[in-house]
């Protein structure tokens, strides 16, 4: 089984900035990749930034330039570091993370519970 912890997030002026972190744990053979996740009232959820085991990384176009994400090195813990923010960022933020539990089983996904961050105008 494996646990999806997020913490951060919060309330904040437009223009502020916010970090969120997320810590898989369980029994993990092999994370591919871990990344974030936002879903607004009334939209489908959509990837926001995302970090493969090679260090790669992807963003969503809304948030490239204002948004970082990075892994602390040998730990299964990331960090989502939000400047800029904007009032179209408020969203439930969820971590994702795609993971082996065995060198044989096909990789599954993971979600945390949901983080919510409100960004005031």
């Amino acid at each position: 089984q494996v646990h999806v912890v997020e913490s951060g997030g919060g309330l904040v002026q437009a223009g502020g900035s916010l970090r969120l972190s997320c810590t898989a744990s369980g029994s993990i053979f092999n994370i591919i990749a871990m990344g974030w996740y936002r879903q607004a009232p009334g939209k489908q959820r959509e990837l926001v930034a995302q970090i493969t085991s090679e260090q790669t990384t992807n963003y969503a176009a809304s948030v490239e330039g204002r948004f970082t994400i990075h892994r602390e090195n040998g730990l299964n813990t990331v960090h989502l570091e939000m400047n800029s923010l904007e009032p179209e960022d408020t969203a439930v933020y969820y971590c994702h993370v795609m993971a082996q539990v065995t060198p044989t089983r096909a990789p599954r996904q993971y979600w945390g519970q949901g983080t919510q961050v409100t960004v005031s105008s």
